[in-house]
């Protein structure tokens, strides 16, 4: 497939950024918005905030995701896909696609605490560090997703717990959308975070994160698809939308898993990235259409 994003215009984004700042924040103030969810009640969201944590691989190269005209790129022939709903990003990427024109009619989420560089020593020290309510609101964006990695052993934890609760109202008082993307996670023998697939604690960490915040009537949850997604979605009436993750050369695996986890009846959709943006085919139209099959199946363009 031939570039969406003209080497021409990449440049002159370039070129803003030095003479005429201000006008990647007017863009995405601007852009045309539209509802959050059309009549199916589903959400197919392009996931773009990798890189403020520091997360650049995708399949076997460790630096997949660092060059940003492919990036760009990427993105916006994924936008373009039937089905395709949004994006959530950190405010570089959304100002920079604002800029590009291509956030009319479309849902823009803002990442916000992407403090847990990974492979740090603090990893799970989730900070906020990218957009804040405020900020959110200022900017025009459909809502805001936080990180809530839940490690046992981490006393820091509890400080990020209380951050994603009142980021929670916030949000909520601004009757903007609140997505929580709850993790279990260990520690293993290396010291290293790693991801607890346990069904049980997973469910443990839906049930912590239901409750956050002083209302709940604006929050989604984030989470991956379980075999057991009958009871991890049980474990709240929340509208969950599943992540993607890196599946490599198993992404049939993780599309079968979408599609069964689809079935119940508060899953709503995904928020996938690298395995949308950077599928190991290199075919980016086929691997979002394929998903927006599984979020929309009734449904052949954009709501």
């Amino acid at each position: 497939m031939e570039h969406q994003l003209d080497k021409a215009d990449y440049a002159a984004l370039i070129e803003a950024r030095v003479r005429a700042p201000d006008s990647l924040q007017s863009a995405l103030k601007g852009r045309r918005r539209r509802e959050l969810v059309g009549d199916d009640g589903n959400l197919l969201i392009v996931a773009v905030d990798h890189t403020a944590r520091g997360m650049l691989a995708a399949g076997s190269d460790p630096l997949a995701v660092a060059d940003r005209y492919t990036l760009l790129d990427r993105v916006m022939r994924a936008l373009r896909v039937p089905g395709v709903d949004g994006v959530m990003a950190s405010a570089d990427i959304l100002e920079e696609l604002a800029w590009l024109g291509a956030l009319d009619g479309v849902v823009a989420i803002g990442t916000m605490n992407r403090g847990g560089i990974i492979g740090a020593r603090w990893e799970l020290d989730d900070r906020l560090t990218a957009y804040d309510a405020d900020h959110i609101e200022e900017f025009g964006l459909d809502g805001g997703k936080t990180l809530l990695r839940i490690e046992d052993t981490d006393a820091g934890v509890a400080r990020t717990l209380e951050m994603v609760a009142a980021l929670s109202t916030e949000l909520a008082d601004r009757k903007l959308l609140n997505m929580i993307e709850p993790l279990p996670y260990v520690i293993d023998d290396a010291g290293r975070a790693r991801l607890d697939s346990s069904t049980e604690r997973l469910i443990k960490v839906v049930a912590i994160a239901s409750g956050l915040g002083s209302s709940s009537a604006y929050t989604w949850l984030k989470l991956p698809a379980s075999p057991d997604m009958d009871q991890v979605a049980g474990a709240t009436s929340m509208p969950i939308v599943m992540l993607g993750g890196d599946p490599g050369a198993d992404a049939a695996r993780t599309f079968a898993g979408w599609k069964a986890a689809m079935k119940e009846p508060n899953v709503r959709g995904l928020v996938a990235g690298r395995a949308l943006v950077y599928p190991e085919d290199g075919d980016v139209e086929g691997a979002v259409t394929m998903a927006a099959n599984i979020v929309h199946p009734n449904q052949g363009a954009r709501a």
